[in-house]
């Protein structure tokens, strides 16, 4: 479940365009039961739709996270310091080391027309995962997606979420995605694009839902207990009376 849910993280990274409103819909394969997603972009914001329980929320301007638990009616919110941290310590308590530099993509000379457009085959290899992303240079607007692509993907991400390539090296739109970590692996592959306008309200927290105490990091990670400013100071028990 840990390595589905990074996999999702990093196709979603790989897909976000800004400046414009837009949905993407995707054809999730191997993320058990999430088999579709949708993700919509409004200026600097994403919202993720993965299932009807929980939706994530991206300010790729401040690395702000909010994720909704809708059958609750509540959300948690991490902030960019936050987020950042959590990258941080999940990256050194996984053992991996910051690499030197992007992996380069690498074309495969495979073809293939995927939803009606020519793409041809691009690998990518990190030390945490392998990906191929079949790339449509032709897909409508593709230039003008995959030029915003680095900036919609959160600069206090890139500690946790490495290796990750330079997405303004795409010759054009990833139109599928195949990424394979610790033996597992996810293919997401586009269904429809929409440029319909998109409401304010839906890239923020509804007004209904009740605000969670950002869990300790160290806990979530399985590494030591750390203190947060999010979290209430924890009280000290009172001294027993003397006699």
């Amino acid at each position: 479940m840990k390595a589905a849910r990074w996999l999702l993280l990093l196709s979603v990274s790989f897909l976000l365009p800004a400046r414009a409103d837009l949905t993407i819909v995707q054809k999730i394969e191997g993320a058990g039961s999430i088999s579709e997603m949708t993700i919509k972009i409004k200026g600097d914001k994403a919202r993720v739709e993965a299932s009807p329980e929980v939706t994530t929320i991206i300010d790729s301007k401040s690395g702000e996270m909010l994720s909704l638990l809708n059958d609750k009616k509540k959300f948690l919110r991490i902030s960019g310091d936050k987020a950042k941290a959590v990258a941080e310590m999940a990256t050194r308590f996984g053992g991996e080391k910051q690499p030197q530099e992007k992996p380069k993509l690498t074309p495969t000379g495979k073809k293939e027309t995927i939803g009606g457009y020519e793409a041809e085959e691009y690998s990518c290899v990190a030390p945490k995962f392998k990906a191929s992303y079949w790339i449509a240079p032709q897909y409508p607007n593709s230039a003008a997606i995959v030029k915003q692509m680095q900036a919609m993907t959160p600069a206090s991400w890139s500690a946790g979420i490495t290796s990750m390539p330079d997405y303004r090296d795409f010759p054009g739109l990833p139109i599928r995605t195949n990424i394979n970590m610790e033996g597992k692996q996810i293919t997401s592959t586009i269904t429809a694009v929409k440029q319909d306008p998109l409401p304010d309200a839906q890239f923020s927290a509804p007004a209904d839902y009740q605000e969670m105490k950002m869990p300790n990091i160290g806990k979530m990670l399985g590494g030591k207990s750390e203190k947060t400013r999010d979290e209430p100071a924890t009280n000290s028990p009172e001294p027993s009376a003397r006699p």
